[in-house]
């Protein structure tokens, strides 16, 4: 066996199929429990509070994006560098890089929390939100800056987890969290009639509980990546600095991932209020809520992967590499095929999970579910490709592509699409940056290799 683990997962001798389902399978499971919190979220609080609630989270999500995206930087940057200590059998090095990771979430995450409560309405207003919908967003604004701290010291420690060959435990942190959510989410909406702020507290206490999941699992299971005493000298702290920015430079492309959902929901809050006005907003979150859901199903294949991809780069095994990639995509594919016909044929089905068919804005999200659909065809493979570039430490590349992808394309297509399809123009603009950038990927392919980087 490759290293001790509590899974008994082989990295660098295990067949790839079956590693890949090994991880796949636990986290899937646990993402999807994600899913239904966020979906039971999003009905609870349509049909419990109304368009107003759903536009009001919709307005405050850039900012969960922006939190749960440094949690994947890091996340991403740990797991791709301690990934290549381990295959070199260099343990305590991956112990180190984990241990520096975790203190640098909690840091970012305490003072990001208090830099977001210091200023709300200075971050709502950045945030477009309107004057009718100002209260109802700033009592859930306030309500959920505790989750701040808690969603990046989480979002980080899954990928640790899965690392140190714990991939059901994984599972179960993302499982219980969720259930805890959808039972509160229930409790504080209806029967104790709490509004935005019951669903906020909500996501506060299931996040809680995922931080201590977490903590328990790095103090008394973990065997391989157990947390490491720094030493607190000029010298360690100015190693830390340095490994904490390699991280960082690694895993960016995770952070633009969140950023590039956040520019999505920006952009299209704003064109649609322009455009549609306060009806537009509220159909606009549904395929807010549905976007990050199914990237939530990409993000498990992607990051079932990579940790075998990083390995196995790391002691040069490149076919095991080129079939671990392959087999990805694939499974991207067909999830991208069966997620995009759905919500193609049963658009109307989706919207009304969300919003009571008598809203003004039923019709415009159920024609609009339908057209924004076609980006969840190619959207699987553009993840796994830039999870792909991570992984084996082609971080330019997979920064670029996100920033293209995610920023650049979207912002453009959604000024200048409305102009030649009107309203249309408006759901076509994330597609069309998917289809756009899926046609990039052979030219990267083709002319990307690997690096010997000297800094692992």
């Amino acid at each position: 066996m490759a290293y001790d683990n509590r899974d008994s997962i082989d990295f660098e001798n295990g067949n790839v199929h079956h590693l890949f389902r090994s991880m796949f399978i636990p986290t899937l499971l646990g993402m999807l429990f994600n899913i239904a919190f966020t979906l039971t979220d999003g009905i609870f609080v349509g049909h419990g509070i109304g368009a107003v609630g759903l536009a009001s989270i919709n307005l405050i999500a850039p900012v969960m994006l922006l939190v749960n995206g440094m949690g994947a930087m890091l996340g991403i940057g740990v797991s791709v560098v301690a990934s290549i200590h381990l295959s070199r059998k260099n343990n305590k090095a991956a112990r180190i890089i984990v241990t520096q990771a975790f203190g640098t979430a909690i840091i970012t995450g305490t003072l990001l929390g208090a830099l977001l409560y210091a200023m709300p309405n200075t971050v709502m207003h950045l945030l477009g939100v309107s004057d009718t919908l100002h209260d109802a967003t700033r009592e859930y604004y306030l309500w959920f800056i505790p989750t701040c701290l808690l969603m990046l010291v989480e979002t980080m420690g899954m990928y640790v987890i899965r690392l140190d060959g714990s991939p059901r435990y994984a599972m179960l942190s993302n499982m219980i969290p969720a259930l805890t959510n959808i039972l509160l989410d229930y409790v504080f909406i209806f029967p104790c009639h709490w509004g935005l702020m019951g669903a906020a507290l909500a996501t506060d206490i299931g996040g809680m509980v995922g931080v201590l999941m977490v903590a328990y699992y790095m103090l008394f299971k973990t065997e391989t990546l157990r947390l490491y005493r720094l030493k607190m000298t000029v010298t360690s702290l100015r190693l830390s600095l340095r490994n904490v920015g390699y991280m960082v430079r690694v895993g960016f492309a995770g952070l633009l991932g969140e950023l590039a959902i956040s520019v999505m929901m920006l952009t299209g809050n704003w064109m649609f209020a322009t455009m549609l006005g306060d009806n537009g907003v509220a159909a606009y979150s549904v395929v807010c809520y549905l976007f990050p859901l199914v990237y939530m199903v990409y993000l498990a294949i992607s990051q079932s992967a990579q940790p075998i991809i990083s390995y196995n780069y790391g002691i040069r095994k490149k076919q095991r590499v080129k079939a671990i990639v392959r087999f990805s995509m694939i499974m991207a594919s067909i999830c991208g095929l069966a997620v995009g016909l759905v919500m193609t044929l049963a658009s109307k089905v989706v919207a009304s999970a969300f919003l009571d068919p008598t809203a003004a804005a039923f019709p415009l999200a159920s024609h609009g579910v339908a057209l924004f659909a076609f980006s969840f065809f190619l959207s699987g493979i553009n993840i796994c490709s830039i999870s792909y570039f991570q992984s084996v430490e082609q971080s330019r590349v997979a920064t670029l592509l996100m920033t293209i992808r995610g920023i650049v394309l979207p912002v453009v297509n959604f000024l200048l699409l409305p102009l030649l399809l009107g309203t249309d123009g408006l759901w076509l603009a994330i597609p069309l940056a998917e289809l756009i950038t899926t046609l990039t990927l052979p030219l990267l392919y083709r002319t990307h290799r690997w690096s010997d980087n000297p800094n692992i």
